[in-house]
């Protein structure tokens, strides 16, 4: 069989449907349309099966923690009667310590099901540790793909370490340079091993996240006697703020505030050489998030489940400086050391806090664990070594690729809100040339979360 680059790439379609057994063509409807929510109701997993196949594999179930003393340092910077009660769903309590093997649990669970004899999964972070542990407590082989070096053979130091753990786990671990060989090698590996394609968005990777949200909802019931005000959700690849969302709504907490935070690498691409290793985070930030909100289907199946402008109520970045500030911050305060990804939607927290009431509750709906490659001080070593400036000052002054900016105390510590509708725009133009039908529009509607009559709005403003 040929497998040049551009032989592979046109069988991909068909790699990828025996690699999840999954025919994507049955939701697929006129023009750009697809039926979303038939394609998650027929993966098979009810949200209770989810959860028993979770709870089986030690996931799930992890402490919702009151952060009081975070809560009272924000208090000191916020208006009298104002400064929310800050919560953090400790998921690094879970089985490979984070709340990626909530996905990997499904996702290894069907595999097996289904008769693979392994798994390969493509991804950089902690979702590799996930698959690799639940697949040794399934008896199944494990291949994690990873984007790890630069050309000149540097590797961020957080990947190496993921490296290092996806290996404890007995994975295979296949390391490349920043480019476009990543899906083609995923697609080479899946072909080659008939192995099943654990991805982080297909819907039982998605679903499995449906369970955080439906217990943060639950716990915040029992405990509080209401629904969170807001919950934050660190954005990547869009699937943790997804299943979060629809976890919470199953449980009826439609009205929580569902707002992603990211960090700003604004101005760094991530296919670059050059900028791979100017950058002090693998994850959540705006080079993933934003080309995953406005174009949630160039991952590697077919049609996405991690849709987050579907579920998205507002979305705001942080810059680098904060999230370690932040970290120390959680350290030094609750005694709890965790990895900077979850800590990313905590300095969000840390900053809205002090504009919501008092009595509100505000959730921070994951940690990671930390060590090693994955400790902060590794990441600020790293930035230094590579010629960024480290300084303190105001966060917003933040140029990523050339300095990192810790604020000088927590007054200084600062989000900034990005427009939905700038997001919105972005998705429309890929379809500015087409004229749509009344049925795309109401497809455009759902997936972008407002009325048809602001689709129309918006194509009009890209004309």
């Amino acid at each position: 069989m040929i497998k040049n680059y551009d032989a592979v790439m046109a069988r991909r379609s068909a790699i990828m449907k025996q690699a999840l057994q999954l025919d994507y063509d049955r939701y697929e409807q006129a023009g750009i349309a697809f039926d979303y929510e038939r394609m998650m109701q027929e993966a098979g997993y009810t949200l209770e099966e989810v959860s028993a196949i979770q709870r089986t594999n030690n996931v799930g179930n992890t402490p919702l923690i009151e952060l009081k003393r975070m809560t009272a340092y924000a208090r000191l910077f916020a208006n009298p009667g104002y400064g929310a009660r800050i919560f953090l769903k400790d998921e690094a309590t879970n089985l490979s310590g984070s709340f990626k093997a909530r996905r990997a649990a499904i996702s290894i669970h069907h595999a097996k099901k289904l008769g693979y004899k392994g798994v390969i999964a493509s991804t950089s972070g902690n979702y590799g540790a996930a698959v690799a542990a639940l697949a040794a407590r399934a008896g199944l082989k494990c291949i994690i793909v990873q984007e790890c070096f630069d050309s000149k053979g540097i590797g961020q130091p957080e990947i190496i370490e993921k490296a290092r753990a996806c290996e404890a786990y007995g994975a295979e671990v296949v390391q490349l340079s920043v480019g476009p060989e990543l899906f083609y090698q995923l697609l080479v590996l899946l072909e080659e091993t008939g192995y099943f394609n654990a991805s982080l968005y297909s819907p039982y990777g998605v679903m499995g996240i449906e369970t955080l949200g439906n217990e943060i909802a639950q716990e915040s019931m029992a405990s509080l006697g209401k629904f969170p005000e807001m919950v934050i959700s660190t954005n990547a690849g869009g699937g943790n703020l997804t299943g979060t969302a629809r976890g919470m709504r199953k449980a009826g907490a439609d009205l929580t505030e569902m707002v992603g935070a990211s960090v700003d690498l604004s101005g760094l691409h991530m296919a670059s050489d050059r900028d791979f290793n100017r950058k002090s985070f693998t994850t959540g930030h705006t080079g993933f998030s934003m080309p995953f909100s406005t174009y949630p289907d160039r991952s590697d199946v077919p049609r996405s489940a991690a849709r987050p402008l579907r579920y998205m109520d507002r979305y705001v970045l942080v810059n680098q400086g904060s999230v370690f500030y932040i970290t120390e911050a959680l350290a030094i305060l609750e005694g709890l050391e965790r990895g900077p990804a979850g800590n990313i939607s905590l300095a969000a927290a840390f900053s809205l806090a002090r504009t919501m009431k008092e009595d509100d509750i505000i959730v921070v709906q994951e940690s990671e664990y930390t060590g090693a490659g994955k400790h902060m001080n590794a990441q600020v070593a790293f930035a230094e070594k590579n010629g960024i400036t480290l300084m303190f000052g105001d966060p917003l002054t933040e140029q990523p690729g050339k300095n990192i900016v810790f604020p000088e105390g927590g007054h200084a510590l600062k989000h900034q809100e990005i427009p939905l509708d700038s997001l919105r725009l972005s998705y429309l133009k890929r379809f500015k040339e087409q004229a749509l039908t009344p049925a795309e529009i109401r497809y455009l509607s759902e997936e972008l979360n407002i009325p048809e009559t602001h689709v129309i709005t918006l194509r009009e403003e890209i004309a």
